[in-house]
């Protein structure tokens, strides 16, 4: 039977929808189903190719990881460019084959790394010329660097192709000799004495050092249940056989081959690059970005001084818990917002890039550290997620090339026509924002998207009006804004893309995020807006929360019915009738009204089975069939205080 934790029932809804699962045979391994996550640009075929069509983003998760780990931000950058990842074999959503501990090498990984690029950059655009911008995370790193270096040991095509690596957490060195030599050791300890550990490494749960080490102690909770579930997700045989793969193989001299590569694999980096690390990182040190900096500009290496792990791992097994000093944790609106960044330009001998003239000759290394308490799971830490997401896109914009501006997108598509809402005139006929929803102190508004060419419910009119009332929107629509969300924060409202699918109810897992997402804003507005004010006077209403889908009807109205029932105690048949009022005619689709009765209610007959002459009633504007369960008298299902759902049959 499924866990509710496994890689498969927690999928990101993005990743689901877009994944397939394929056969590759590279002249190392066969491996029968690598799971492939592709989207291709929204309007790839409206946004000019000259000189070169928008770049590839490929996106390689570290050791033990998995490409669930990019979620956050690859709901940004999907708008922006055509996305690709995989889960290594074993990893995330791969099955875990073959068995055989040569396919799990570097070198293996790295060709069948190269065979998938190489595929989806041509087969699936049919543009030859079509460029790589390789995005990885801690091991990812090195695999990336052995893809797009001129000093790879390893022959590959998708080498011609990189126009920039973007390396979160990077690792600088391999392992050494001595080091190298001790952990084979390690690695032969028979797996059911590896579990052993991982189960002592995971005691505490949230609170274990297997999750402190990754995002350490001021981590949220959100973000310390998202690392035990990566933990728990890492299978002990593929990570022995890929921490073995990393490991280089000396000889007398002290001579390395194989493994993750060293410093003179990172000079060979001919493209921008782009560095990010995290303050309290003790998995792989922010010092690692600088010896890479100092490889690429050929400055004398100094000796092995960082003292951290030989293996960049994103779900260790087992080590004695390293934690950095104690400091209080800023606000999250303040925190990640000023990292500390140096931006280096090393003149090479590389052609100059087609895409950016201005480069000529000159390679761009933009570094950045994330201050305290940014660590090794800043990639998908709520604190840190969208500064790293921010990054990421002003590197692409400014170094790669500026068609990757989601911002110049939008102009460049609503100023010709080819950008629009799906039903303008059914959009212009819709109320643009609700009155507020939830008492007594109102939590929610429901809007319609924004339509950056409308001359009312645009960026800038909305933040102009609604900036004190509203303190962030929470995009749930799937596909690409038709407004760009930087005018928005810049405007002092924040910005969330949690995607979803129209026209199906959203998952238990996706109300479970949502919610998760929703109480740390409300966390972040109470500490900006107590209360009362210092001299005891009460404080105004405090700004609220928008959701919008395209229309603001059915995902949103789900979703915040949703909230309401397991976060402020209403009944259900009060939620469906607050949002009905606030927001009439309030949730239009049956099915997802069927849905929420069905999730949360005891004792539900379900629709169709009763009479066919019953004629639905109205409850608070919504049509819900009068049969029982659905009259004022259903019970409120019971949600304990890990918001988990407990339904008794």
């Amino acid at each position: 039977m499924q866990s509710s934790n496994s890689a498969e029932a927690t999928d990101p809804p993005l990743l689901r929808k877009h994944s397939q699962f394929r056969h590759f045979q590279t002249r190392f391994a066969d491996y029968p189903s690598i799971r492939v996550f592709y989207k291709p640009h929204p309007q790839a075929e409206k946004i000019p190719n000259d000189p070169e069509p928008l770049p590839l983003l490929v996106f390689i998760h570290g050791l033990g990881g998995s490409l669930a780990q990019f979620n956050s931000v690859l709901s940004s950058l999907t708008n922006v460019a055509p996305c690709l990842g995989i889960d290594l074999p074993g990893c995330g959503r791969s099955k875990f084959a073959p068995k055989d501990w040569n396919s799990y090498r570097t070198e293996a990984l790295v060709t069948l790394l190269d065979q998938v690029i190489e595929e989806y950059r041509i087969a699936q655009e049919g543009q030859t010329n079509r460029g790589v911008v390789l995005i990885s995370h801690s091991m990812g790193c090195s695999l990336s660097t052995l893809l797009a270096s001129q000093t790879s040991p390893y022959h590959v095509k998708t080498r011609d192709y990189v126009r920039g690596v973007i390396a979160i957490c990077p690792k600088a060195e391999p392992p050494t000799a001595d080091q190298s030599k001790a952990f084979r050791r390690l690695l032969w300890i028979p797996g059911p004495l590896f579990n052993i550990f991982r189960w002592w490494d995971r005691r505490g749960g949230v609170d274990s050092a297997s999750v402190r080490r990754f995002v350490g102690r001021e981590a949220g909770v959100d973000t310390r249940k998202l690392q035990l579930r990566f933990n728990a997700q890492s299978k002990t045989p593929v990570w022995r056989r890929m921490a073995w793969g990393c490991l280089p193989d000396y000889d007398g001299q002290g001579r390395g081959t194989g493994g993750l590569p060293g410093p003179m694999v990172w000079q060979g980096l001919k493209v921008p690059l782009c560095l990010i690390a995290g303050e309290a990182d003790v998995v792989t040190k922010p010092e690692e970005a600088q010896i890479i900096i100092n490889a690429i500009k050929q400055k004398p290496l100094p000796p092995h001084t960082v003292d951290d792990d030989p293996l960049p791992d994103a779900s260790k097994l087992f080590d004695t818990e390293e934690s950095p000093p104690t400091r209080f944790r800023s606000s999250d609106k303040e925190y990640g917002l000023q990292p500390t960044t140096t931006v280096t330009t090393v003149t090479t001998d590389s052609a100059s890039l087609t895409n950016v003239p201005s480069e000529t000759n000159t390679n761009t290394i933009r570094s950045t550290v994330l201050p305290f308490p940014a660590s090794h799971g800043l990639l998908y830490d709520h604190a840190t997620y969208r500064t790293v997401a921010g990054l990421i896109q002003d590197f692409l914009t400014e170094s790669i090339c500026f068609h990757l501006s989601l911002g110049w997108q939008l102009q460049h598509l609503t100023t010709s026509g080819k950008w629009d809402v799906k039903n303008l005139t059914k959009w212009q006929g819709v109320v643009p924002v609700s009155d507020p929803i939830g008492r007594p102190q109102p939590i929610f508004r429901a809007l319609k998207t924004l339509r950056k060419q409308d001359e009312k419910h645009t960026p800038n009119v909305f933040v102009k009006e609604w900036h004190d009332k509203i303190y962030a929107i929470v995009d749930i629509s799937h596909d690409s804004p038709t407004y760009d969300p930087a005018e928005i924060e810049a405007g002092g409202i924040q910005y969330h893309k949690f995607p979803t699918v129209s026209k199906i109810p959203p998952t238990v897992q996706e109300v479970q995020d949502f919610i998760s997402l929703v109480e740390r804003l409300r966390g972040e507005i109470d500490n900006k807006y107590p209360n009362s004010t210092p001299d005891g006077s009460s404080h105004p209403t405090k700004p609220v929360i928008a959701v919008h889908c395209h229309y603001g009807y059915n995902r949103t109205g789900f979703f915040i019915v949703s909230h309401l029932v397991e976060k402020q105690g209403y009944r259900l048949e009060d939620a469906i009738a607050e949002f009905g009022q606030q927001r009439p005619p309030g949730i239009r689709h049956d099915h997802f009204i069927d849905t929420l009765y069905v999730r949360y209610t005891v004792g539900l007959r379900r629709p169709g089975t009763g009479n066919d002459d019953e004629q639905p009633t109205k409850v608070g504007g919504i049509g819900a069939s009068s049969i029982p369960g659905r009259s004022q008298g259903g019970k409120k299902m019971d949600v304990d205080r890990e918001g988990d759902e407990s339904v008794s049959e």
